[in-house]
């Protein structure tokens, strides 16, 4: 199976740095934008189908992709992003404020550290995979798109190149960044890492 793996396009409170976790927020003018042009680059691609997180600014950028591909589009609530609890809505400075302790062990124990009223990375990678594995099951022979999130995707990557979670920091997801991932009978090669290609003429 081929994966293409790929991050939604910008929102409002990405553009303000907000936490967003599993709040339900749109595309921006510019996420959409920049939807449409990932959305051109791989129209001449051959998709079986495209899955989608369940959140809104995921399947808005799945429903452009769509529009060149005649396959479904299939919402899996596996792909969400981490529930960040109490830390939804806020910025880099409230969490300094506020959350002394959960940042210090953010810093240090980044897998193992439970959110407030949330996740960790490592609940995330658990059911993340689980929908990869589905897939993979489904779709031996096919190339498949998923629409994820930041966290999602870099804890699908962290296991595809078997590194900790701990180093998640050294891995990078920007707007609609597409991934590619090959499952081979050999083992799993990573072919394409954070592309952003397509947003050069924005």
């Amino acid at each position: 199976m081929r994966l293409i793996l790929i991050r939604h396009g910008e929102t409002l409170w990405n553009e303000h740095h907000k936490f967003q976790g599993i709040s339900d927020i749109e595309l921006s003018p510019k996420g959409m934008s920049q939807a449409k042009h990932l959305a051109e680059s791989l129209k001449e691609e051959s998709l079986a189908k495209i899955y989608t997180s369940p959140l809104i600014r995921a399947r808005q950028t799945a429903e452009q992709i769509a529009l060149f591909h005649c396959c479904p589009v299939v919402v899996v609530e596996e792909l969400k992003e981490l529930n960040q609890g109490r830390l939804e809505g806020l910025t880099v400075e409230d969490l300094r404020r506020d959350f002394k302790e959960f940042l210090k062990d953010w810093i240090e124990h980044p897998e193992s550290a439970q959110l407030p009223e949330g996740e960790s990375l490592e609940d995330l990678q658990r059911r993340a995979w689980t929908a990869v594995v589905r897939m993979i099951a489904e779709h031996t022979q096919d190339t498949v798109a998923a629409v994820a999130h930041s966290f999602v995707n870099l804890t699908i990557l962290c296991r595809v190149l078997e590194i900790p979670l701990q180093q998640f920091r050294k891995l990078r997801q920007d707007a609609t960044a597409k991934n590619l991932i090959e499952f081979t009978e050999k083992g799993i090669i990573l072919r394409g890492l954070n592309d952003t290609c397509h947003l050069s003429r924005i």
